[in-house]
């Protein structure tokens, strides 16, 4: 059995090799998974050379602007992703988390998505992966996944020219092949034996994550429904800045431990597309005035996807234009400084410093209301301050720079999201 002392070791060494300062080798526990931002100085993904604050803002915002269009097209009837020509597009979720695979283990730092189900990984061998693959050879308990198995019929366009059930998807501007597998997984100190996963073989495009991504929607390949006898379907998070220096938020769950002081509001659902999270915007106050924004641009629309969902891969929250122009309009109003600036895709940016009113998205039940340091991004001189907010083609995206430094809580089984504040950076 090994000490304590000995577990600490063989993680720092690990972590080493993933490329992690030890500084940042926080333990997971219970049912609770530390969680770190993908470019924080903790992260082995971030950028190799330091950007500049006005680059990183260019690089996210075109990142962004990737993924709404890809959540865009999740709900349309298209099925094509409109990807801006000349940019490398990079458009993975922004936190991650650890989780242990195989016997023995191997440990990857997989993406979180609340927009997408299933969980996948590369695997050894794959072409086009960039980061480390998961040694499926090494594992005693992995297993391939037959054409027979109920599982193959729920992933996309499953082939069976082999023993294997092999599956092709688009993951935003990306496209993925892989054989559906098994294998067991730990989370924080959970163990969930036979998980199914996407095993990758082949990948291209720059949008798949380097290490893979951990699902957290709601279909039937999700972690809330392989772990639903574990965890109930009840997860939260609370998202660190990402600028936080360690793994200092964390992905809790099951119901235990759950905030009991939390105002929800109700999920809706969405027959098209029934893994995102739908909810009610009914309005914006922006300062103490509710802003004029008509009502269909956000209502929840089942048959066009029109409305409102709580994503935590987007970073900046995006409105339909109508909605974000009025926000945009009132917001300039109170700052009363006459000479705005832009920068990429966001228009309302100051070059002297500004007071900034408070922005409250109102729900049916629940207001959330969003301070400066959810709202403002500041160049690190100091010298430009932007509104973290910009215009959307077809859905309200309330993005996880707007959740930093909220429990957010996801009850499924009672169908509601809950917000109240918490400081995890």
């Amino acid at each position: 059995m090994k000490t304590p002392f000995v577990a600490l070791i063989l993680f720092l060494v690990s972590s080493l090799a993933q490329g992690l300062n030890p500084k940042c080798a926080t333990q997971d526990h219970g049912s609770n998974l530390q969680v770190l931002h993908v470019y924080s100085p903790c992260s082995p993904f971030k950028p190799s050379k330091q950007l500049s604050w006005e680059e990183d803002v260019l690089q996210t915002l075109a990142k962004d602007q990737a993924r709404v269009q890809y959540l865009s097209s999740l709900v349309a009837k298209k099925s094509v992703v409109p990807i801006a020509s000349g940019r490398q597009i990079v458009q993975s979720p922004t936190y991650i988390v650890r989780v242990n695979i195989g016997t023995p283990s191997q440990t990857m730092l997989m993406a979180m998505d609340t927009s997408s189900d299933a969980a996948w990984v590369p695997c050894t061998g794959c072409i086009g992966c960039s980061s480390t693959a998961f040694d499926y050879a090494k594992s005693t308990t992995f297993k391939t996944l037959g054409c027979q198995a109920a599982q193959c019929q729920q992933v996309p366009n499953p082939t069976c020219g082999g023993s294997a059930c092999a599956f092709n998807m688009t993951y935003a501007g990306s496209t993925i092949a892989g054989n559906l597998s098994q294998d067991n997984i730990t989370l924080a100190t959970d163990p969930i034996p036979n998980y199914t996963f996407g095993c990758l073989q082949k990948t291209t495009g720059n949008s798949v994550p380097p290490q893979g991504l951990l699902g957290l929607g709601r279909g039937p390949l999700s972690l809330l429904s392989q772990s639903q006898n574990l965890y109930q379907s009840t997860f939260s998070y609370c998202l660190p800045s990402f600028r936080s220096l360690n793994f200092s938020g964390s992905l809790r769950l099951g119901p235990t431990g759950q905030p009991l002081r939390i105002k929800y509001t109700p999920l809706l659902k969405n027959p098209r597309k029934p893994s995102l999270y739908y909810v009610n915007l009914v309005a914006i106050r922006v300062g103490r005035k509710i802003v004029d924004i008509p009502p269909n641009a956000l209502a929840f629309n089942p048959s066009t996807g029109a409305g409102t969902i709580i994503d935590s891969g987007t970073v900046f929250t995006r409105l339909v234009q109508p909605a974000y122009v009025a926000v945009r309009d009132e917001f300039r109003r109170r700052v009363r400084v006459t000479n705005v600036t832009s920068l990429g895709g966001f228009d309302t940016c100051y070059s002297v410093p500004i007071v900034a009113p408070t922005i409250t998205l109102m729900f049916s039940g629940m207001n959330v209301s969003l301070p400066q340091e959810n709202l403002l991004i500041h160049s690190t001189a100091g010298g430009i301050t932007c509104l973290a907010m910009a215009s959307a083609p077809a859905l309200n995206v309330i993005a996880n720079m707007q959740q930093q430094n909220h429990r957010v809580l996801f009850d499924v089984p009672n169908s509601r999201v809950g917000f109240a504040r918490e400081q995890c950076s």
